[in-house]
């Protein structure tokens, strides 16, 4: 061989020298450093930064882990590519092996969710749908585990390939969490701590097997299907009024009273209707006092303000217990609207004691005490 043939064979043979991996993006979880046709030459130095690790990869298969520090590569430092390519002690040769980085320090911020929605099972209100979304933060424990299970057997290098597939586990596991917590639909809200901690837990082992800890969970918001969070909304309703007489029918009156005050000759554009709206205001927000005697008793409740037909002075009581007062058009109002029978005892200061509200003349309900009769005929 002359001497341009060995000058052209030293030429073609690009021997790499130094190894290293400068990441510039610092969201990169695996790099593929870029051996490609080149050898690594015998005696090259290996440099891995800090929250890095580098693997030695022998035609698939995992060879020597390299942590933090500087290498100069020998068969002394590479026991297994020694072991695998079958070397003798002291080969000096250029090489070719692919080699990986990995960034092992902690990605924090990262984003889950459920792109379609997830079925749960309540006791309440049966199948419904919710979905769901938040954070949560990882590192690579174990990079030959995750080269083996993620990079070499899938494929995937790219941090969004990666983290889809991450996430596909997390809305998998996260639905069985949520089955499994038994948690009702009402109580999800005020338990995303609980949930969170739960998912970190039953998560572990699942991303353990990916050479993955997951060193944070939080769960953000958790939606449900518009209908259940009205049913909610109105539990909430009912848990402020209390358990109360009749609370729910005065819920939906006054509901239906606020629809028809925005329509020409709804309930608010007649008297009846609006006495009516003034006594369920009164009756709701009475109905938190606490009951006096029942009707007959001789302890009479304190009587109100002034007399007037205009100042509240009525009080009702029905089963048990008292409501009001009201005033006489607010109380009109009721009976005309069916909200009170005429039949229920009442009582206003001045009154001798409980009666039916037909026998109060004041009220014209047609009860009361007889007029006298008509004076007789002039004789003839």
């Amino acid at each position: 061989m002359g001497f341009f043939d060995n000058l052209k064979n030293q030429i073609s043979h690009q021997w790499i020298e130094i190894i290293e991996w400068l990441d510039d993006s610092n969201d990169t979880l695996v790099y593929r450093f870029p051996v490609y046709n080149q050898e690594i030459k015998m005696g090259a130095q290996l440099t891995v930064r800090e929250n890095q690790a580098a693997i030695f990869i022998n035609e698939g298969q995992v060879a020597d882990l390299f942590k933090p520090g500087r290498y100069e590569l020998s068969t002394q430092n590479l026991p297994i590519l020694t072991t695998l390519r079958g070397w003798k002690y002291g080969f000096q040769s250029p090489f070719k092996a692919e080699v990986y980085f990995f960034n092992t320090r902690i990605f924090t911020d990262l984003k889950w969710g459920t792109s379609n929605p997830v079925m749960m099972r309540d006791a309440e209100f049966g199948m419904i749908r919710m979905r769901a979304f938040g954070t949560y933060a990882l590192r690579i424990a174990d990079p030959k585990a995750f080269f083996t299970t993620i990079v070499g057997t899938q494929g995937l290098t790219t941090t969004d390939e990666i983290l889809g597939q991450l996430r596909s586990t997390i809305i998998s596991q996260f639905s069985d969490i949520i089955a499994e917590s038994k948690i009702a639909a009402l109580d999800l809200a005020s338990s995303y701590r609980e949930l969170s901690d739960l998912s970190q837990k039953d998560l572990g082992p699942a991303f353990a097997q990916f050479g993955l800890e997951v060193s944070r969970f939080n769960i953000d918001n958790i939606s449900l299907p518009e209908e259940v969070e009205a049913a909610i909304d109105q539990r909430t309703k009912l848990g402020v009024l209390g358990d109360r007489l009749g609370q729910y029918a005065q819920m939906q009156t006054a509901e239906s009273i606020k629809i028809a005050a925005a329509n020409p000759g709804g309930v608010a554009g007649i008297g009846a209707g609006l006495g009516a709206g003034m006594a369920i205001g009164q009756t709701m927000g009475s109905a938190f006092n606490a009951p006096p005697p029942p009707p007959g008793s001789s302890t009479a409740p304190p009587p109100p303000p002034g007399g007037a037909a205009n100042t509240p002075r009525w009080s009702l009581a029905i089963d048990g217990k008292t409501y009001g007062p009201y005033t006489d058009d607010a109380l009109k109002g009721m009976i005309q609207s069916g909200q009170v029978a005429a039949s229920t005892s009442a009582w206003h200061p001045g009154a001798s004691g409980w009666a039916p509200l037909e026998s109060y003349s004041e009220l014209g309900l047609g009860g009361g005490t007889p007029p006298p009769p008509p004076p007789p005929p002039p004789s003839k």
